[in-house]
């Protein structure tokens, strides 16, 4: 097996134009990588034949000169993007056996731009987890362990499949989606980059829908170069998508100069959380000094409605996930459950959302059919839209002030092992978003950036979150920040 699993984006583009390497040679050193990576369980689904395909058709326009950024790039899409004629099970027994006859656009955009199809990877169900245990495929296991210790960690979730294959080189970059963090925390779980773009950047369509107003979808890659290369060809204007932004994409790459002379970050005061872990601390102020150092100026401003963040989230992302999941019936597609002679049609809906559905994902959906229910909507619902609209709001007062970007951790901890939180108490999982939930209640855009290691050797994430649509800016100081930190660390392959 070759190294070539192990480049960065920026690094394959350069080798295949200059005819260093082959795109069928780097397609399978990646379909090697993911064959002996089996204990990470990070693909739910492979598929050589097709990524063969595609590395043919890709040498083919490198051959003739036509080589757009992504051609050739061997890429792994999550679980919750279309790819058609490859099996979308959004990780969730209900929909086995689902091959969509159609392709996402934000998928369609990748092939067109000569990106290989490895494969899909292994998710959170219908992307509702912060640990990739709630899986019909089983938990994804992150590359990382502690030190002098064995136990399975979580790479985060949802997209923990997509954390997992980019941190142990299985694939050179990867699709992800994010709801509430379900892109950040992964990555900065796994000593990846994952960027959240704003809201409507990318299209939505073709995506399985979890919560439709807080859903985005984005890169996770090795760096914030690769970030940027992916992003920009994620994005862009659809018509299929109602809440699709028709803006410009920028060029994302050329905008990282990684000077911040002029710049003016913030560091929330209310961020600074009861029984935030020191080195977590450490590491928030360690980022802020070396923005300072590369010219910014570090700035306390106050986001002051912060706390009411994920009560508010955990009341609209299920009342949304409880409306979208509803078409799920047994009847027009996935998973439908025997039923005896005598019963009927509601008798069938029942059983077969109840098989086919997974704990957490009917907890939700319960939790959604509450809030929204007579006589609850004003009291839940109704008022966790008012404190998205004020927390928006303490946003909007922070960039009107002259804050070019955001400072805050990226999660509460390094990453914990699988089973170790949320038995039997499920806010404890939840938890884990704390950090970054805000950033989809005001459809901003937000980067996780590794920065640093704890003690047990794993690494740690720092997030940035940019103004609207200033996603260049926002990938400007990540890369500032990848810079100064000079994080190199990759987990000691055990598999």
């Amino acid at each position: 097996m070759s190294d070539l699993a192990r480049l960065t984006i920026a690094e394959a583009r350069e080798g295949l134009r200059s005819r260093r390497i082959g795109a069928a040679e780097l397609t399978e050193s990646c379909l090697d990588a993911i064959t002996a990576a089996t204990p990470l369980n990070a693909f739910s689904h492979v598929s050589p034949d097709r990524a063969r395909v595609g590395a043919a058709a890709a040498q083919t326009r490198l051959d003739a000169g036509e080589a757009p950024d992504l051609c050739g790039v061997p890429l792994g899409i999550k679980d919750l993007f279309c790819v058609e004629g490859l099996p979308a099970q959004a990780a969730s027994n209900i929909l086995e056996g689902f091959v969509p006859p159609y392709e996402s656009s934000v998928t369609a955009r990748l092939w067109e731009r000569g990106a290989v199809c490895l494969g899909k990877l292994n998710m959170d169900e219908f992307a509702m987890g912060s640990s990739n245990e709630s899986s019909a495929f089983g938990p994804v296991v992150s590359p990382w362990r502690r030190a002098g210790d064995a136990a399975p960690l979580t790479p985060g979730g949802s997209s923990g499949g997509s954390a997992a294959a980019v941190a142990a080189d299985l694939c050179l970059g990867a699709t992800g989606t994010d709801t509430g963090g379900s892109i950040r925390q992964p990555a900065a779980l796994t000593g990846i980059v994952g960027v959240k773009p704003t809201y409507g950047r990318c299209s939505r369509w073709g995506i399985v829908a979890f919560a439709s107003s807080l859903d985005q979808a984005g890169p996770m890659t090795k760096t914030v170069r690769d970030a940027a290369i992916l992003l920009g060809a994620m994005a862009g204007h659809d018509p299929k998508d109602s809440t699709s932004a028709n803006r410009p994409v920028p060029d994302f790459e050329a905008a990282l100069v990684g000077d911040m002379r002029g710049k003016r970050i913030g560091v929330p005061k209310e961020y600074r959380i009861d029984g935030m872990p020191a080195e977590i601390e450490a590491l928030w102020q360690r980022g802020a000094e070396m923005l300072r150092d590369a010219g910014a100026e570090i700035v306390e401003i106050s986001l002051p409605r912060t706390k009411y963040a994920l009560p508010a989230y955990y009341v609209i992302a299920p009342a949304e996930a409880s409306s979208n999941l509803a078409r799920y019936d047994g009847v027009r597609y996935g998973h439908r459950a025997r039923i005896e002679a005598q019963e009927g049609v509601t008798e069938m809906y029942e059983r077969s959302r109840a098989e086919g559905f997974g704990k957490e994902v009917r907890r939700r959906v319960m939790i959604g059919a509450y809030v929204l229910s007579a006589g609850f909507y004003d009291a839940y619902y109704l008022r966790a839209q008012k404190t998205r609209t004020l927390i928006r709001q303490d946003f909007e007062a922070a960039f009107s002030a002259g804050i070019d970007a955001i400072l805050t951790p990226a999660t509460p901890s390094a990453a914990f092992g699988l089973g170790e939180v949320g038995d039997g108490d499920p806010v404890q999982m939840y938890l884990n978003d704390v950090f970054t939930v805000t950033v989809n209640l005001a459809g901003l855009p937000g980067a996780s950036v590794p920065a640093g290691v704890d003690k047990a050797g794993l690494p740690l994430g720092l997030q940035v979150i940019g103004r609207p649509w200033d996603e260049a800016g926002m990938l400007d100081v990540a890369y500032a920040l990848e810079k100064a930190s000079g994080f190199a660390a990759k987990p000691r392959k055990w598999w």
